[in-house]
């Protein structure tokens, strides 16, 4: 059974596929179910998102759909960190992740209570991140990204994307390693919809056990993306929750370890089930 160790020395285990909850403080995240800029309304959703079974919540302060464009640290920390604070406040337990590439962000937010950092570069935007993670003794989420947010979508191309996916893992976990974060620490994303088209997509979701024998959790993040807008017919975002629940059900098949989810009520119900049936 794969586990992280938190910054407290306690091992947390995927018994079973964890819930991420998606809570953004921005204004122009793709779907605009998950903007949540005022603090009431967002501490409000996490208690929505609490009481409805989630297991960690996911705060971003940057969109980094594609074609975005980046804001600055001090508007990212005045955003997520007041978040961060008021959760952590009326909550103990919740697992709280931060969604930024910047060390600075990850700095303030680890203070203020979250447990994880979440980055989409794999600490490759920042190179202090991984001061920041081993200081801190946090787990790191790292994803698989081609390009950044504003060019990540112009024609992407691969050879073989999981083969090269892998490859970017193995070398993010050895740079992590060197530099005194234990694998324990350590949680790998492909990154759907960063840098891939929609093919890389589907082969990526299809095969996702082939990242199982890296030996760290996995993290799946395909809630509401443009690949479900696809495959269900060029549907827009409000429209892709049935397509977002049936990569959660052939996810918990697949043994993932974390689905990344804007909808945590439906998406647990329906990983409720399929425990049932397994």
């Amino acid at each position: 059974m794969r586990f992280i160790t938190l910054k407290n020395g306690e091992k947390y285990y995927f018994d079973r596929m964890k819930i991420m909850g998606i809570l953004n403080a921005t204004p122009d995240s793709f779907y605009e179910g998950s903007r949540f800029m005022e603090l009431e309304r967002a501490l409000n959703r996490a208690e929505d998102m609490i009481k409805n079974g989630v297991d960690i919540i996911d705060i971003g302060g940057e969109s980094t759909r594609p074609g975005s464009e980046p804001v600055g640290v001090e508007e990212e920390i005045k955003r997520v960190v007041p978040v961060i604070e008021a959760i952590r406040e009326k909550n103990k337990n919740i697992l709280i992740s931060v969604d930024t590439y910047r060390a600075e962000t990850a700095r303030r937010a680890i203070e203020a209570g979250a447990d994880i950092i979440n980055d989409i570069s794999g600490m490759t935007f920042d190179k202090d991140m991984v001061n920041v993670v081993k200081e801190y003794n946090v787990p790191i989420i790292m994803m698989h990204i081609k390009g950044t947010p504003k060019d990540m979508q112009k024609n992407p191309q691969y050879d073989n994307v999981l083969k090269e996916v892998k490859d970017y893992f193995i070398e993010r976990i050895e740079y992590a390693l060197k530099n005194g974060i234990s694998k324990d620490k350590i949680i790998l994303d492909p990154g759907i919809g960063f840098g891939k088209a929609y093919e890389h997509n589907i082969e990526l979701i299809k095969n996702i056990d082939y990242f199982s024998d890296l030996n760290v959790p996995i993290l799946l993040a395909v809630s509401r993306k443009s690949s479900i807008g696809i495959a269900l017919g060029n549907v827009p975002p409000e429209d892709r929750l049935e397509g977002t629940i049936a990569v959660t059900c052939y996810a918990s098949m697949k043994n993932v370890d974390i689905i990344r989810v804007h909808d945590v009520l439906e998406n647990k119900r329906a990983l409720m089930m399929m425990e049932a049936l397994k």
